[in-house]
């Protein structure tokens, strides 16, 4: 459905509204005669889902009612003032544009400018001559400028328009007629207004003297006192409605990222700069009035900002779009990664929002707002029995803004609140703004919390399914010096017996830094040096930066370069900035034709020395420009299509993930899964490889803040991802080195990095008795592989995260929302690693009324709900297994995990109150798409109810050979029985072995010895 909006009579916007499948809806707002084309946001979507069929099913004065489908929502349309009701059969879920702060700064022409002046006077001189009447400036004129996505072969990437002058003012801005009477107004209209929204009221009276009911009657469709308004339709049949005027724009920072300024409210300086006729000692109201003053001049930074020693130009002005969103009964919102800060979103108030744009930045602080490495505009609210999700699909920099009616209360008067039976329904407020672009936001509607991630799933895309390798264990530091210092360190994990999956090689690695080369005096021979890993059971990652050296010797830059294929500046030339390897310039990889030439650089052909062993990091692709403005490409730097830089920032890092990833699938045939770590994402990056939280430090701080960072990223869809163990800056002590790789352990990412002028920190370089604990930590996850590979799956076909926070899966327990320190692995595994040094004990929350949870390697039994103190020492990690499930795992240490793919398994089957317990198994060749192309995978399920635990098939589309088997069968929380009997899938029968733990309930079977993809069946007798 699309209706028209309206700034202002000379700027018609254009709202459309769909009803999605899935419990989606989609607003889209933008210009409906632009003078070139806004920037819309392409490739993240994966497509247009389904759209519902919307039906009109009420409307009165000023009001349109909708149906958006069959789950009962329904969107009230108001004319004046503009707002959007979401509702839920008769609860509010979500309005739009309740308080009025719809911004949408329209592209006009510089006034001052020579181009300009000669255009005003050629209208003149044309319209002496014009015998036609003036268009309708939402007629053809509107149509012939949709944007760039007009005509049979129109894109994006078409070249926008010149825009026109600046609109005339509204008649009776200066005086106004009634009847025979004239009004002058010498300093033009100085209206003032506020809004009001009352949740929950529909009673209102007073305002006398109106011959009026006791009711006041709303007034939409009519002035304020009461004379029926005629209705002016727009093009599309629909009243155009007045917006609150825009603020300031976006523009260049004054200081660098966490400092920069935020957009000002319009009612701020200016407007105490201009308060009245009080000011001054002598002043008072009956002085003779001023002299009206001349037309205000535009606000500084219109058309050019200046930050440090850099020019931003704005040739289309300040072209910023913003909205907001009252979010009723919520009080908790999480999402908007990347963020140093905690899982549950502070209210913003009297401090910065939070800001969305991609930087590099330098030892970063925790707990504030400011911009990261990555955005992804998509913010999730929680309240019992409801989720919701805003997906603000925008690519320039962006601010986020979070107001809350409770904030600031303490317990005490939220419970005193209670006691007294009144106080203030929870509400909470989220207002957007972005630089540039168009108004495009999804309301995902649940109303679970895996609905939510389910929802954007299915309009971005799930997390790509990992090769079986990357979740195993990652050594990298910057640098390993050469191919005899990868052999030595290699040889050091087998000698000290600890697993290890894939080395790293840092900047230090290619020949001058120029990418896509080696080293020859250090790296003279980086294909035997992959065999050699390869014999041994791992891989490799090199780096592969998207700043290209610039050398008219080196092969990369000259193709670059001679292909035009590099970003341009905005005088046309190639845009160069320093980075690593010096003077660089930088892939334009929004070109189509760039990310093209950049994913057949990873043929074996072209990247000399490469083999199927060599997978991809690709840093420093914010992109990161030394000399550039906040360490960043300039705004006006002009993009394929002519678009500038400052339209789709956010979205670089992205394009760079995606071509190296389809760079690795082209060059096995199509047939293998990449692996491709990112420091920058956007919304989409799931469906590319992982990321990380950058470049953090070695302190307890760090370590902390990394768990809420890892949950935010898993609820904005991105699953794999982790922490430098360690940290990256500084030299950690062993008790925090220790907990890192405790902690590590059991996020999805798992890496040990470290900077160039840190100390070498390989584990065997710790003590004897720290680094057995760090082989502990390290075998535990191998050993649980299997329950992450299976996690992993359910991501990718479900959409919901891996590590997630503990109000997912006890959505009505508000202890849980906002809880960061512990977290769950899938559904089965509670996780609350020691972050405080020196810790004796923690308290850990073991949510859900009447379950129960068993330590995952004690067994001993809990009843939930309680927090239990748990007492530590430095070999401690409290895990728990919840009761109800069961838990695959490979027990046999092993080298990696290519040593450990035919290992026989052991299944944990805790069980429930209620004696019943759940769980799965997902299983494929771990590198291939074999299980999407040709369903070669198992999927099998565990049920053990009435006493008997039954393997059978998840999914029967899938088959697969292995030698794996069942080596044993762990089973908590159980009696001793008399016999166990193992049924086979063609009805034979075994009697099996078994030892029993009365103290703990814990009975053991062992070598039930059949295939690990067999149907088969053992009962308890």
């Amino acid at each position: 459905m699309s209706l028209s909006l309206s700034l202002s009579p000379q700027v018609p916007l254009l709202l459309e509204v769909w009803g999605l499948t899935g419990n989606v809806t989609r607003l889209r707002i933008q210009e409906l005669a632009p003078l070139r084309p806004r920037y819309q946001v392409p490739d993240v979507l994966l497509g247009e889902l389904p759209a519902e069929r919307l039906e009109v099913t009420g409307r009165d004065e000023g009001t349109l009612e909708l149906s958006l489908g069959p789950g009962g929502h329904r969107l009230l349309v108001t004319e004046r003032p503009f707002r959007l009701d979401l509702l839920r059969h008769r609860e509010l879920l979500c309005s739009v544009n309740a308080r009025g702060l719809l911004v949408f700064e329209h592209q006009r022409r510089r006034r001052d400018s020579l181009a300009d002046k000669v255009s005003s006077v050629w209208d003149k001189i044309k319209s002496l001559f014009r015998r036609d009447p003036p268009k309708d400036p939402l007629g053809e004129e509107g149509a012939a400028q949709e944007g760039p996505e007009d005509g049979a072969g129109s894109t994006q990437s078409e070249k926008p328009a010149e825009p026109p002058a600046e609109p005339e003012e509204e008649p009776g801005t200066w005086e106004e007629t009634f009847k025979t009477h004239t009004d002058s107004k010498p300093y033009g209209p100085t209206s003032v207004g506020l809004d009001f929204s009352l949740p929950g009221f529909e009673h209102v009276y007073g305002i006398p003297e109106h011959a009026e009911s006791l009711r006041l009657r709303p007034t939409e469709g009519m002035t304020p006192g009461g004379v029926q308004v005629p209705p002016k339709f727009g093009v599309l049949g629909v009243p155009p409605v007045p917006v609150a005027p825009p603020p300031p724009s976006l523009g260049h920072p004054r200081t660098p990222n966490s400092h920069r300024d935020p957009p000002k409210d319009p009612l701020g300086e200016e407007g105490a700069a201009q308060e009245g006729p009080e000011d001054g000692a002598g002043s008072t109201q009956s002085e003779k009035p001023a002299e009206p003053p001349a037309e205000p001049e535009e606000e500084p930074g219109t058309w050019e900002e200046t930050f440090k020693t850099h020019t931003d130009s704005k040739p289309y002005g300040p072209t910023s779009v913003g909205l907001d969103f009252s979010l009723p009964g919520f009080e908790h919102v999480y999402g908007i990664p990347e963020h140093a800060e905690s899982l549950r979103l502070r209210p913003t108030e009297g401090g910065d929002p939070y800001r969305l744009y991609n930087l590099d930045v330098f030892q970063y602080e925790v707990f504030t707002p400011m911009a990261l490495y990555g955005s992804v505009p998509l913010l999730l609210a929680h309240r019992p029995r409801l989720s919701l999700g805003l997906f603000w699909l925008n690519a320039a920099e962006t601010w986020v803004d979070i107001g809350s009616n409770t904030a600031g209360k303490t317990l005490f008067g939220k419970l005193l609140d209670y006691m007294q039976g009144g106080g203030e329904t929870p509400q909470t407020e989220v207002r957007w703004m972005s630089e540039s672009g168009v108004i495009d936001v999804f309301l995902l509607l649940g109303p679970g919390p895996a609905d939510v991630t389910a929802q954007y799933g299915r309009l971005t895309g799930t997390q790509a399914l990992p090769p079986l390798f990357s979740l195993g264990y990652h050594q990298s530091r910057w640098n390993y010096q050469d191919e005899a210092d990868v052999e030595a360190v290699e040889r050091g994990f087998e000698e000290h017996e600890l697993p290890l999956d894939v080395l790293w090689l840092d900047i230090e690695h290619a020949d001058g830094k120029r990418y896509f080369t080696w080293d020859p005096a250090k790296f003279p021979n980086p294909r035997g040096m992959l065999e050699c890993l390869v014999a041994r059971k791992c891989r490799m990652v090199s780096i592969v930066d998207p700043h290209i050296k610039v050398d008219g010797g080196y092969r990369v830059h000259a193709e670059l370069r001679a292909r035009g294929l590099y970003v341009k500046t905005k005088d046309g030339n190639d845009y160069e900035g320093w980075c690593w390897p010096g003077s660089s310039a930088y892939p334009d990889f929004t070109n189509p034709e760039m990310r093209e030439w950049w994913a057949n650089m990873f043929a074996y052909d072209q990247y000399e020395g490469s083999t199927e062993a060599l997978f991809t990091w690709n840093d420093m692709n914010e992109p990161s420009v030394f000399s550039g403005p906040e360490v960043t490409m300039h705004k006006d730097a002009r993009h394929f299509g002519g678009w500038e830089h400052r339209e789709l920032h956010n979205l670089y890092g992205l394009y760079v993930q995606k071509a190296t990833a389809e760079g690795q699938i082209r060059r096995s045939g199509g047939r293998h899964r990449p692996f491709v770590l990112s420091r920058a994402f956007f919304a989409g990056s799931q469906r590319y490889g992982a990321v990380w939280t950058g470049d953090n430090t070695a302190d307890w701080e760090h370590l902390r803040i990394s768990i809420p960072m890892c949950l935010s990223f898993g609820l904005a869809g991105l699953a794999f991802c982790g922490a430098d163990v360690g940290g990256f800056f500084q030299n950690p002590g062993p008790e925090l080195q220790v907990r890192w790789y405790q902690a590590g352990a059991f996020q999805p990412f798992f890496r040990a990095h470290a900077h160039l002028d840190t100390a070498r920190r390989e584990p065997w370089l710790l003590s004897p008795e720290h680094l057995a604990l760090v082989r502990s930590a390290l075998r535990r996850r191998y050993a649980l592989l299997p329950t992450w590979y299976t996690a992993f799956y359910h991501c990718h076909r479900q959409g919901v995260p891996v590590m997630r926070p503990l109000w997912m899966e006890f959505p009505d327990d508000p202890q849980t929302f906002a809880m960061d320190d512990q977290y769950l692995l899938d559904r089965v595994l509670l996780v609350h690693p020691v972050t405080e040094p020196g810790a004796r004990g923690v308290n850990v929350y073991l949510p859900g009324e009447g379950e129960v949870w068993y330590n995952d390697e004690t067994h001993e039994q809990h009843r939930a709900p309680q927090t239990l103190y748990v007492p530590v020492t430095l070999s401690t990690i409290p895990v728990f297994q919840r009761g109800g499930t069961v838990i695959p795992r490979q027990d046999r240490p092993r080298r990696s995990t290519e040593a450990m793919r035919d290992d026989p398994f052991t299944l944990y089957v805790a069980l429930s109150p209620q004696g019943t317990a759940q769980g799965d198994l997902f299983l494929d060749d771990g590198v291939s798409f074999d299980y999407d192309t040709k369903n070669a995978f198992l999927h099998r399920h565990f049920s053990f109810a009435n006493g008997t635990l039954t393997s059978s098939s998840a999914d029967p589309r899938g088959s697969m050979s292995t030698p794996a088997w069942l080596e044993r069968v762990v089973i908590l929380g159980v009696g001793r029985p008399e016999s166990a009997l193992l049924t086979t899938h063609d009805g034979s029968q075994t009697p099996l072995h078994f030892q029993h733990d009365p103290e703990r309930s814990v009975l053991t079977l062992r070598r039930p010895g059949v295939p690990i993809g067999a149907d088969w069946s053992i009962s308890l007798r």
